[in-house]
């Protein structure tokens, strides 16, 4: 099947110099076009390649200035629906991932089982053990607020950039959306839920050369995390108000006010408590506590029912089913 499809790469290049030739080079054959997207690079990588390579499936695309990975990225998806490709798979020019594993990111999605595939680097637990420490632990909560502000309780590891996606998904992306920058990877994933497209994690080890990242965690940890609140509020918004309702579009608002009121009630009779020296009546006391209680009872009901509501049936199926009607 993989003969029959257009599938094309997208190779975001950026002080990448000493890795591109060699990433282009372990492409596989089947391959049908490469986009290297030359995001303002001071190492002029996109020159190099044209310099450097004979091979025709490659097409360079240059950026007037830079626009981080999601825009370089943006940008070879473009080109590769104008130019119609199926499949879409993304990697990076540093050489961390094999350009051997994209048939394996490509059949789940010509079987018809995913929309969207994403590398994951858990998998092998012996394999993480070559993971830097710190980064390991920033995946890690990454991946917990990701769970939450995307709805794709099922995947790890959000912010590995090895991906493909099938065309007729990638052109339902709001492009003018989605983050430019770091937070990229984890935006697309957001967006592809509201979408409702199929994603699939595949196992891939961890490597890491002699690479240097310009990803400095204390300096995004905040935008980050305001980041994750905001996506995390538009979904629920879009998921259980705007496109659909059900019991669990009433158990969050009500267990959070349940929840509240229950907090403050109890928090001001324990210090008004503590200020008198007498002691809170039984009945206050529950007063404060069933609150709490149902409304945690609650709130954990919308989260189950939330987790069970991951996304199973392609949306590239289903549109191609509209599309011939």
């Amino acid at each position: 099947m993989k003969d029959r499809a257009k599938i094309a790469v997208v190779i975001p290049t950026y002080k990448v110099k000493d890795h591109i030739l060699g990433v282009i080079d372990g492409i596989p054959g089947f391959v049908w076009r490469i986009y290297v997207v030359d995001d303002a690079c001071p190492l002029h990588s996109g020159k190099y390649v044209d310099n450097m390579t004979d091979d025709a499936r490659i097409r360079v695309i240059y950026h007037d200035a830079n626009q981080g990975v999601g825009g370089a990225v943006m940008t070879g998806y473009r080109a590769a629906i104008d130019d119609e490709a199926d499949i879409i798979v993304k990697i990076d020019g540093d050489g961390q991932m094999p350009p051997g594993l994209i048939p394996y990111f490509v059949e789940p999605i010509l079987s018809g089982d995913a929309d969207y595939t994403k590398g994951n680097r858990f998998y092998d637990l012996e394999e993480i053990r070559t993971m830097p420490p710190l980064r390991l632990f920033g995946n890690a909560i990454l991946s917990f607020m990701t769970k939450l502000s995307s709805g794709y309780w099922n995947l790890f590891d959000p912010t590995n950039g090895y991906t493909a996606i099938h065309v007729d998904v990638a052109k339902h992306l709001p492009f003018n959306k989605i983050s430019n920058r770091y937070f990229f990877e984890t935006d697309m994933l957001f967006r592809l839920n509201t979408l409702r497209a199929v994603v699939l994690d595949i196992p891939m080890e961890a490597k890491y050369g002699d690479e240097n990242s310009s990803l400095r965690i204390s300096h995004i940890v905040f935008e980050f995390f305001m980041k994750h609140i905001r996506n995390t509020f538009k979904r629920i918004f879009y998921n259980y108000y705007l496109r659909d309702l059900s019991l669990a579009s009433i158990e969050l608002p009500v267990g959070l006010v349940m929840l509240v009121f229950g907090v403050i009630f109890g928090g001001y009779h324990w210090i008004d408590s503590s200020r008198s020296g007498v002691p809170t009546p039984a009945g206050t006391v529950m007063l404060a506590a069933m609150p709490i209680l149902m409304g945690l009872q609650l709130i954990l009901s919308f989260i189950g029912y939330d987790v069970s509501s991951v996304p199973s049936k392609p949306l590239h199926r289903r549109l191609k089913l509209i599309d011939s009607e």
